[in-house]
């Protein structure tokens, strides 16, 4: 019997989200456009329009308008938890009809246990997100080189 490994999926604004915040946490100290975003990933302007304005109205990035704006980091990124920006991006949870309150109610839900077992897992994959800091996604700044010095010999 062969095993797949089983991926959860994002939303589009989640994974959007994220990779702003990447490109962000990759180029400390400046400004960046929507636009520059949009035409690295090759994703809609629009879409990462909302992903902007949200995160901006929960203060993850300040923007700056004007004819040279643009949007930054409003905090380092070993203040950013990945965890938490995954809740406030995400909808819901609901890993099956039987988790939305609003969703049809199951003729099974007192023989069975696989609503525990699924919400374990949302659990786990939740606090596998929150051991992680936008910091911890980021490569490692390479280590700057030491000046060389050059000595010269004296002539004889």
């Amino acid at each position: 019997m062969r095993y797949t490994l089983a991926i959860m999926r994002l939303t589009s604004f989640t994974d959007y989200t994220l990779r702003t915040l990447l490109h962000l946490g990759s180029n400390p100290g400046r400004l960046v456009t929507i636009q520059e975003i949009a035409d690295l990933h090759n994703i809609s302007k629009n879409h990462l329009m909302k992903v902007v304005n949200e995160l901006a109205r929960n203060g993850t990035i300040e923007t700056i308008r004007g004819r040279n704006g643009g949007f930054r980091l409003a905090h380092e990124p070993k203040d950013i938890n990945v965890g938490a920006i995954v809740r406030m991006s995400e909808n819901d949870f609901y890993m099956a009809e039987c988790f939305d309150p609003n969703g049809t109610p199951c003729g099974l839900v007192k023989a069975c246990g696989l609503k525990g077992v699924l919400g374990n897992a949302t659990a786990a994959y939740l606090a596998e997100l929150d051991r992680h800091t936008l910091a911890s996604l980021l490569p490692e700044p390479r280590p700057r080189e030491a000046p060389v010095t050059v000595h010269r010999r004296k002539a004889a």
